[in-house]
């Protein structure tokens, strides 16, 4: 059940959040020894939050419509008095003290939290390999990817772990689990969903089988919290404005990155269908050209891999044993860049967004597949499986990290061998109801062969 079904059940009393619970265990049970979704998760604790949602409903005090709705948070998104190990397998990760932002919001308003969901190690990798956790596999096909970073919570999603996920964005990491799950998802402007260690280019958002759920949960975790500083004074968001109709929309097509992986042909082909349907509708369809250089993209790599250098530098021999090889390998090449080197490479994220922003600026909307390719084997860290290579998947989603411009993904086919693929909606900063509203609408207007059967995941 979605979670506005859900809502609507608990306020007619068709349903309570105990029962509701009992139902998401056993589903966790049957599926989570094979896809490995959770880095915690205690049904005990999940039972007791349940039930004091169902006084809560038998009283008539709900704290929120979606009191007692089941949801999860990646394993970086602190709660109090959990280890965040950062997907690593370092010994003695440290224990968040206090909440984040988010996990304030969600108690608050009184959801159901099941546990963190895992992640790959530092969050690095668009897999669900990982030190600590092992293999996060995707709910369609174990063979395949989840995706990443937010490995757990995409599969949670698609597996039916409960209708609500949260996950954390910084080159396309909610937005990448949904391409390769048929899922709903969307990376907001900065600071509309308050973090709790802010950072150039880094979001939380929600990650669902559905448009709808989405918008849900950005009503409960898209409020400012002071202590995210990035957050700004944006409008009020219009989450449930209706289908938007696309008619009169000047929207950019962008089926050239300009860097990294070539895009596989079965991706063009279902990303130009959907441009199709917002043609047919009245939008102006318009190619959007590439804008950004294969030496951004190797330069944004190059600083994420020095950033991470410093803190695999400060471990010693016997740590350094315990991060994952692959990882290991792409962050130890980050001690090869000088300061003068890494200075420049820092400032390939305001160049990119720079030339974000000149591209896009005259577009209401922008479409683009999310990746290049469909969902990829379990087991590889990447889609590259050399680590010496720059993170060649992410030239359609890091842009808009970098512009902070909101970004959605909803499914819009299938590979002839069944993966599904994702089209990406971007739009303009502060417009992140508009840009969720055109997934919406494109949502309803898909064609069959675009829409995920989730009774079909085992």
């Amino acid at each position: 059940m979605s979670a506005a079904a859900l809502a609507e059940a608990y306020a007619a009393g068709r349903l309570n959040p105990s029962e509701v619970a009992e139902d998401v265990i056993a589903r966790i049970t049957e599926r989570e020894r094979v896809l490995n979704a959770f880095y915690v998760f205690d049904a005990g604790a999940v039972r007791a939050a349940a039930a004091a949602s169902s006084v809560r409903w038998a009283a008539g005090a709900p704290r929120s419509p979606l009191d007692g709705v089941p949801v999860t948070v990646k394993e970086n998104i602190p709660r109090r008095g959990v280890p965040v190990p950062a997907g690593t397998a370092l010994p003695n990760p440290p224990v968040a003290q206090e909440n984040s932002p988010i996990v304030d919001r969600l108690e608050e308003a009184g959801l159901v939290i099941l546990g963190s969901t895992t992640m790959p190690d530092y969050g690095m990798l668009s897999s669900g390999v990982s030190s600590r956790h092992g293999i996060t596999r995707n709910a369609w096909d174990p063979a395949l990817t989840s995706g990443g970073s937010s490995a757990g919570a995409g599969t949670a999603a698609a597996a039916g772990y409960g209708p609500l996920h949260v996950g954390t964005d910084i080159g396309g990491s909610v937005r990448l689990p949904a391409t390769w799950a048929g899922l709903a998802a969307l990376k907001p402007s900065p600071g509309l969903v308050p973090l709790h260690e802010p950072y150039t280019g880094r979001a939380a958002g929600p990650i669902t089988r559905s448009v709808d759920d989405a918008a849900l949960l950005m009503t409960v975790i898209g409020r400012p919290d002071r202590r995210d500083y990035s957050s700004r004074p944006y409008p009020a968001m219009d989450w449930f404005g209706g289908a938007a109709d696309p008619a009169g929309l000047r929207i950019g097509l962008q089926l050239d990155a300009g860097s990294g992986i070539e895009p596989d042909p079965e991706v063009l082909d279902a990303v130009s269908g959907a441009a199709g349907l917002f043609a047919a509708a009245g939008a102006r369809v318009e190619v959007l050209p590439p804008f950004m250089a294969p030496e951004q993209l190797k330069g944004v790599d190059d600083f994420w891999r020095t950033k991470f250098y410093a803190q695999y530098s400060r471990l010693c021999p016997q740590e350094q044993e315990l991060i994952l090889p692959y990882v290991a390998e792409w962050c130890r090449r980050g001690a090869r860049c000088g300061g003068v080197e890494t200075v420049a490479n820092f400032h390939r994220m305001a160049e990119i967004q720079q030339a974000a922003a000149r591209a896009t600026g005259g577009f209401d909307l922008m479409l683009s597949p999310v990746a290049p390719m469909a969902a990829f084997p379990a087991e590889w860290p990447m889609p590259q499986r050399d680590p010496a290579l720059p993170m060649g998947h992410i030239s359609f989603t890091l842009p808009y990290n970098m512009s902070g411009q909101p970004a959605a993904s909803v499914n819009c086919g299938f590979t002839a061998d069944g993966r599904t693929i994702g089209l990406q909606i971007a739009g303009q900063v502060a417009g992140d109801d508009r840009v969720l509203a055109a997934a919406r609408w494109y949502e309803k207007h898909r064609p069959p062969s675009a829409v995920p059967d989730w009774g079909a995941v085992a």
